[in-house]
């Protein structure tokens, strides 16, 4: 029997619920999808990027919830290495074969590709989404991601598109969390 979703994931189908439910690692490239994919640079050069504090709290959700969470970037960034670093999970900056990247750390964490979920929104991300367990491309992710994907979310990228992710993977898991009094999840999202 499939389990309850919140009423923001009904309607999904049972084979999009079986690949969540076997998520071990859940993967994230940042450009496009945990940001917007626009580029802030200042007059010295130095990139400035927004992430959404939803997004936060659904990765601080799936690492309570014993999923592990990693940013696999191809792009060098501070910002990208800053965030992973306040949310407490792996960053993977400046990567140039994510497909790679990612086996790797199956090795390490003693799991499988088909337990890995990637979300990824444009060419650099093609080759890993191909082989994991569950892709899964922004709503705004580039056309070229519709035939690669297993799910595309409601929410633009860096406007809940991760959060969408994290609610799917914890319900699929009979983990999504109850509505709770204020600061009952903790975490610093």
């Amino acid at each position: 029997m499939a389990p309850a979703l919140p009423a923001h994931l009904a309607g999904l189908d049972d084979d999009l619920l079986a690949r969540a439910a076997r998520i071990r690692l859940a993967c994230f490239d940042v450009d496009g999808t945990l940001t917007d994919g626009r580029l802030f640079l200042d007059a010295e050069g130095r990139e400035l990027k927004a992430f959404h504090v939803h997004d936060g709290q659904g990765l601080v959700l799936l690492r309570k919830a014993g999923i592990e969470v990693a940013f696999v970037t191809a792009r060098r960034s501070e910002s990208a290495a800053r965030r992973a670093q306040e949310l407490g999970v792996r960053a993977h900056i400046g990567v140039q074969d994510k497909l790679a990247c990612v086996q790797a750390l199956c090795a390490e964490l003693g799991t499988g590709i088909e337990t890995v979920s990637f979300m990824g929104d444009d060419l650099p991300d093609v080759a890993v989404m191909r082989a994991c367990g569950l892709a899964v491309a922004p709503a705004d992710a580039h056309a070229c991601m519709r035939s690669v994907a297993h799910w595309r979310t409601r929410a633009n990228a860096g406007a809940g598109a991760a959060r969408e992710l994290c609610d799917l993977l914890l319900a699929a898991q009979g983990r999504y969390p109850d509505t709770a009094p204020p600061g009952a999840t903790g975490g610093r999202a």
